[in-house]
């Protein structure tokens, strides 16, 4: 499989709030990208089927187990990760935003077991890549905090930036596999 690119997408917060004519949000957030060798649907199954979700969600070395997960505005979805070394991080999700193969969006609120609880909007987009683009489907997250020094603390304390982009090649991994048996 083609190496597939990946990254934090760089913007300026001038550019940001030019764009988009609001209130510039650009500093407290972590926006990331991937493109998947995947058919869109079949990624957004992966990201909203809780069995699917249980089998690569997370950083490596992580598993997750599933309590709830209703997909739809105003539905809940509640899971645990569990750490490579024993820690578990309880979070639960609820709902803002739902369109079916194009977007989710959701508050989450959670963090390590017995730690001050963190919370931040994650919103995911999913888009065809376009053939001449190599094809596949482009996923591009953006988790928004209620401030910088909630965004910063948040990768100083759990790796947020690096964690995501495990969770990306977890799933890039997963999908490969089933789509291999779907040909």
């Amino acid at each position: 499989m083609p190496e597939r690119r990946m990254g934090v997408v760089e913007k300026s917060a001038e550019r940001e709030a030019a764009g988009r004519g609001l209130e510039d949000a650009s500093e407290r957030e972590i926006v990331l990208s991937r493109v998947f060798d995947a058919p869109r649907e079949m990624v957004w199954e992966a990201w909203t089927d809780p069995k699917q979700v249980a089998l690569w969600w997370g950083p490596k070395g992580f598993t997750t187990t599933i309590e709830e997960m209703d997909v739809r505005p105003g539905g809940v979805w509640k899971q645990v990760m569990h750490g490579p070394d024993g820690a578990d991080y309880p979070n639960k999700c609820v709902f803002l935003d739902v369109v079916p193969y194009e977007r989710l969006a959701y508050t989450l609120r959670g963090g390590r077991a017995g730690s001050p609880e963190v919370q931040f909007e994650k919103a995911v987009i999913f888009e065809d890549n376009g053939e001449d683009d190599g094809g596949g489907t482009r996923v591009t997250m953006r988790l928004t905090f209620a401030s910088v020094e909630a965004r910063d603390q948040n990768v100083r304390d759990y790796g947020s930036i690096e964690g995501a982009k495990q969770a990306f090649e977890r799933l890039a991994e997963y999908l490969a596999g089933r789509f291999a048996g779907r040909q």
